[in-house]
């Protein structure tokens, strides 16, 4: 069905950076410690979504979580959800009284063991069957998704795919910093400058590899691992075969959540940096987004990639994560209203027949 919440105009507030540099923006935003006391302890929370394939979430409830709205959160490439981000996300989420399901992709979070394949930069099923199944099972009525980097993608291509056929529930997506053009970021990512970033993926998704293979001996060949120095040579030897596309340029072309952002049919907030290290902004003009009227691109001149630190006073400044909030819960307010008129229409039918039977 065709989602029915109508695109409000958003006008995001003032971004003013901390730093005005991408790189500083990036680490800075990664390295500094976070600390949420009002954030609850979650709930940890099993999703079979698939028959070989089980995926772990942190959940923090409100009491009577039904009359609440939910956000599903998605991380970005070798993170988790403990990422500093994730955690920031709830935190703000939940004291504006979102329920927050933190979602770890496969083998990510210490779950290797969950799954038997791997993933990778479009594999949309995951969120999807976690989504069916609050929806369904949980009885929850308005709903969210919002994603990092790759987790960005992920939201983005979901709900391209999902196009007019989106659930009446899924109020709105947002991601920050998406890398929707995968070989556009790959390429950005091989940059002598981002060594650094490539050094930090690579060993981490080369750890990995050896965590799967010991909890599938025979599975996984270690041996190519000695000759993979970048993202590209690991998606050329891992992921690309193993999900059945051609090769690494396969993969990133099919898997990239332009190929279907001309479909998005519920509202959607993006958030970029000019100044991200390896989400190039170029991708961001394209008319699949501009023409699209349920599509919001703010592209900022600084903030790095993931970062948005600002310069405000007080201890909070991270100025996506208040964005998304305020996005979602917009949406998620309309979504309430349009519920009611259709509960007050519904009664007012009945009692007109009542009248006309008697």
């Amino acid at each position: 069905m065709i989602s029915s919440i109508p695109v409000v105009s958003f006008q995001p507030s003032p971004f003013q950076p901390r730093f005005r540099n991408g790189h500083v923006q990036t680490l800075y935003a990664w390295a500094r410690p976070r600390r949420f006391p009002e954030l609850p302890q979650p709930e940890a929370r099993y999703f079979d979504v698939a028959a070989d394939a089980r995926v772990l979430a942190h959940c923090h409830w409100h009491d009577n979580r039904v009359a609440h709205p939910t956000i599903i959160l998605l991380h970005g490439l070798e993170g988790s959800s403990e990422a500093h981000y994730m955690r920031g996300m709830a935190d703000k989420a939940w004291r504006a009284g979102w329920n927050v399901v933190r979602l770890n992709q496969r083998n990510c979070g210490g779950t290797e063991h969950l799954s038997r394949g791997l993933y990778h930069s479009g594999l949309t099923n995951d969120p999807r069957a976690v989504m069916s199944e609050l929806l369904d099972r949980d009885g929850i009525t308005r709903i969210a998704i919002a994603g990092y980097s790759l987790g960005g993608n992920l939201t983005l291509k979901l709900a391209g795919e999902l196009g007019d056929d989106a659930p009446d529930a899924l109020v709105a997506v947002c991601a920050v910093s998406p890398t929707m053009e995968l070989a556009v970021c790959v390429e950005a990512l091989e940059r002598r400058s981002n060594f650094p970033y490539q050094w930090n993926f690579v060993r981490n998704l080369k750890s990995r590899m050896t965590r799967k293979a010991q909890a599938f001996p025979g599975d996984f060949s270690l041996e190519p691992l000695a000759r993979v120095w970048t993202v590209r040579q690991f998606d050329e030897v891992y992921t690309a075969p193993h999900h059945g596309f051609r090769d690494a340029a396969d993969y990133y072309h099919r898997a990239s959540a332009m190929r279907v952002a001309h479909r998005i049919r519920v509202p959607a907030l993006i958030l970029t940096a000019a100044d991200d290290p390896f989400v190039p902004p170029a991708p961001f003009s394209d008319p699949a987004l501009g023409a699209n009227p349920h599509v919001t691109v703010v592209v900022t001149p600084h903030g790095g990639h993931c970062g948005y630190v600002d310069g405000l006073p007080g201890e909070d400044r991270y100025w996506a994560e208040r964005e998304i909030v305020r996005f979602v819960s917009a949406h998620a307010t309309i979504a309430r209203s349009e519920e009611h008129t259709s509960e007050l229409q519904s009664h007012l039918n009945l009692v007109c027949r009542l009248l006309l039977e008697k």
